[in-house]
């Protein structure tokens, strides 16, 4: 079935244009979405991807919020003070897909996102995604059908090998990009814990630079105390060259069983899933793989949205926010060195 294609236009072409080429331009996106305009303060970068996609240019986001021609924008900017951009998007009456870390500022990030709903407008993003991806979907399901009860807690692992150099943008700021590999990496298995472990209440940081040039950290662990007792420790790292990279690897205890995501050697699946669990006194042991995996723009659901459809389980504003508040405690622990209130 072909759909007629919503045009959008990009902002920040720094992040966006691999956003652009991977997924508005790839499989994912390019069925529901056609690239109209990039947008770029930096006026040779926005010229010369312009003319490499075929697109008009633009250099001030204003400017390209009152094209008439386009009903969406990627929001590809550094997360500080992108909530006041989203929020004059939406009131303009278009529609809007941005990034993890949506805001540094939780309180501003709940407004804008409450606005939206009462406006009628869509702002989705990638980590937390609107909905469920497959290996969440049944990580729920398995919490309800093997009985696993009150979450204790989750060990998350997100890795990869980068040698970065200072370059001026956001990520050489402590302040914008706070313990860098959990804001930039580990955000997304932060979103996936939340879903499952409810309210956080502290936090706890240890960070270090191994390889990295830039003043921000490329090594960490995030600790994480919610207000139900469960406990939760994230390591992100730039660090590790193993060809195993951003598996978002889980491993969840829950009081009557525990929950495994991509633990081990990678696959050919994109999450490979299993479940151990006590039935009648015995021990139970499930599996599931699944193409896809949370973190993943969901351009399908962003199309049904603008289009008018309201999409059933659809993340709510409030759980977006917990991340956030997450994320600023992180930032308090990084410089005391002791534990946080959330």
């Amino acid at each position: 079935m072909t759909v007629e294609r919503i045009k959008i236009g990009v902002v920040g072409l720094h992040f966006g244009r691999h956003v652009t080429e991977e997924d508005i331009l790839g499989e994912k996106g390019s069925p529901y979405f056609e690239l109209a305009a990039v947008c770029d303060r930096i006026h040779e970068k926005a010229d010369e991807w312009a003319e490499r996609f075929g697109v008009k240019a633009y250099y001030d986001i204003d400017k390209l919020i009152a094209d008439p021609e386009i009903p969406v924008i990627g929001l590809f900017i550094g997360p500080v003070g992108r909530a006041k951009w989203i929020r004059k998007i939406i009131r303009s009456g278009k529609d809007v897909m941005t990034t993890k870390p949506f805001e540094l500022d939780p309180e501003m990030a709940l407004e804008v996102l409450r606005e939206a709903e009462e406006l009628g407008r869509t702002v989705h993003l990638n980590s937390p995604s609107p909905l469920l991806a497959p290996e969440m979907r049944q990580i729920s399901t398995w919490i309800a059908e093997c009985g696993l009860g009150q979450p204790v807690a989750c060990r998350a692992d997100v890795w990869a090998s980068y040698r970065e150099e200072p370059d001026g943008t956001w990520y050489d700021d402590p302040d914008q990009c706070p313990v860098a590999p959990i804001f930039r990496l580990g955000i997304y298995v932060i979103s996936d814990i939340v879903r499952f472990f409810g309210e956080p209440e502290a936090v706890q940081v240890t960070a270090s630079r191994v390889f990295t040039k830039r003043p921000t950290a490329d090594n960490a662990q995030l600790n994480v105390l919610f207000k139900n007792g469960a406990i939760a420790s994230i390591f992100a790292s730039f660090c590790v060259g193993d060809q195993e990279p951003y598996k978002n690897v889980l491993s969840m205890n829950f009081e009557n069983g525990s929950v495994y995501r991509n633990v081990g050697p990678r696959t050919e699946a994109d999450s490979e899933m299993s479940v151990v669990y006590v039935e009648n006194g015995e021990k139970k042991v499930e599996r599931a793989q699944f193409d896809g995996h949370s973190g993943e723009y969901q351009w399908d659901a962003l199309y049904r949205a603008v289009k008018g459809e309201k999409l059933e389980e659809r993340m709510a504003p409030e759980e977006i926010a917990a991340g956030g508040k997450i994320l600023r405690a992180m930032r308090k622990a990084e410089l005391s060195g002791k534990l946080e209130k959330v």
